[in-house]
């Protein structure tokens, strides 16, 4: 059973309708899904170096309201981009992976999502008609995953199809960025918002492929989680810092093999000694690898110490090790940005700040922080402050979000009347 509409659900619905008849696109008596964006706890960019992950869901989300059209054909609009136009295509003729021809429109998720049904030998055979919105700020809080994983549920609801391995499709939105996109991200993303549920933590242990929820400890400190857009604008993964550090991280475990070690993955990487042994054995010839190795052996190390103190409700601990891991992200993974740095260091003057760093893919985007929830205000005042006068290019774009644990998908019906 769905939740509550919220303010911001009522908001989605008048302007998903006010777009409908903009448009001509028909939903009148369809669904409206709702996918959340995530906030992760430990490991950012772990995923595809093996960690364990914990994370929750959050209240800015995409919104795609759908009904099957009674043809073969799909047509998408969004309020996001309406410069894109109508994306309109029959199913199964959608260009090729990679295509230069849909690059630069939001069309290429849901030819993207129409691809990789097909290669999985999910045949759709039902259109549909679709207004798609969202609040998630491009950059840091999954927007894309969260576009992704909605399409996949809306197409597979409109056509009957029933996929009762959830991890199916956390594969296939992963698949649909990596290799219709040739965006590299991992599944972090997928796995936070596609299990997300209200009020607990997600816990994802990649050796068993599980998922378990996590309820923070009684007795914790009242706090919120801030989001603190920069207000730039981030490229795809495929043209960031993203790709070129998980390459490193790939290009480590190579050398490594060869050298003997019997690893996969640079979260194989635990004992100390073997760590030390590795650092001293390449860190002359590689310190670049090396210090990629060093954040992810730390952050993997503090992890466990953080899922312990979420649990007991410690969450002034849980905000030091949140702040550890962005010092290990801007200094040994070095895929921060100066303006998430701006963010950060002015976050970090404010008293009742728990910790501070990066979010997501790096260079741009968002930044997090875990506050105390009577130093909400003073942050968000002294960001007003500080953060335009430190990047008056930023001065119109920037925001500051103040988000709650969310359910990461919901169906509505009976909205749009």
């Amino acid at each position: 059973m769905a939740t509550e509409l919220t303010t911001e659900d009522k908001k989605a619905v008048e302007k998903i309708t006010q777009l409908a008849g903009d448009t001509g696109i028909n939903v009148t008596g369809g669904k409206v899904r709702r996918t959340s964006s995530r906030f992760c706890l430990g490991v950012e960019h772990g995923d595809y170096n093996g960690t364990e992950l914990f994370g929750v869901g959050t209240d800015r989300f995409i919104w795609l309201a759908y009904k099957p059209n009674g043809s073969g054909r799909m047509r998408l609009f969004s309020g996001n981009f309406p410069d894109d136009c109508i994306i309109e295509f029959d199913i199964g003729d959608v260009p090729e992976p990679k295509s230069a021809r849909n690059a630069k429109t939001w069309g290429r998720f849901a030819y993207g999502v129409d691809y990789i049904l097909r290669r999985e030998d999910i045949k759709l055979t039902a259109g549909i008609d679709a207004i798609v919105y969202g609040n998630i700020p491009g950059g840091g809080m999954s927007r894309s995953a969260s576009l992704t994983v909605n399409l996949i549920l809306s197409l597979l609801d409109a056509g009957a199809v029933e996929v009762e391995d959830r991890f199916k499709i956390v594969d296939m939105a992963q698949a649909v960025e990596n290799d219709y996109i040739g965006s590299p991200c991992g599944q972090l993303d997928q796995i936070m918002i596609l299990f997300a549920r209200c009020d607990m933590g997600t816990y994802y242990n990649p050796s068993s492929r599980s998922v378990d929820y996590v309820p923070l400890g009684g007795g914790a400190t009242d706090f919120r989680i801030v989001v603190l857009d920069t207000g730039t604008v981030r490229p795809g993964l495929e043209k960031s810092t993203y790709k070129v550090r998980r390459a490193e991280c790939e290009q480590l475990v190579s050398v490594l093999q060869k050298e003997g070690y019997d690893i996969c993955r640079l979260a194989d990487i635990k004992d100390e000694s073997l760590y030390k042994t590795i650092r001293l054995r390449l860190g002359e010839e590689y310190p670049d690898l090396c210090d990629r190795l060093r954040y992810i052996f730390g952050a993997q190390k503090r992890f466990y110490e953080m899922l312990d103190a979420w649990k007991s409700g410690d969450i002034e601990t849980v905000g030091r090790i949140f702040r550890a891991d962005g010092i290990g992200l801007r200094d040994d993974y070095k895929i921060s940005g100066p303006e998430l740095e701006t963010m950060c260091d002015i976050a970090r003057s404010v008293e009742g700040v728990l910790g501070e760093r990066m979010l997501g893919g790096g260079d741009k985007g968002a930044a997090g922080a875990l506050v105390r929830a009577d130093a909400v205000e003073a942050l968000r005042r002294a960001v007003d402050t500080a953060y335009p006068r430190s990047r008056p290019a930023c001065a119109d774009s920037y925001a500051v979000h103040t988000c709650k644990v969310v359910q990461g998908v919901e169906v509505y019906e009976g909205l749009l009347g």
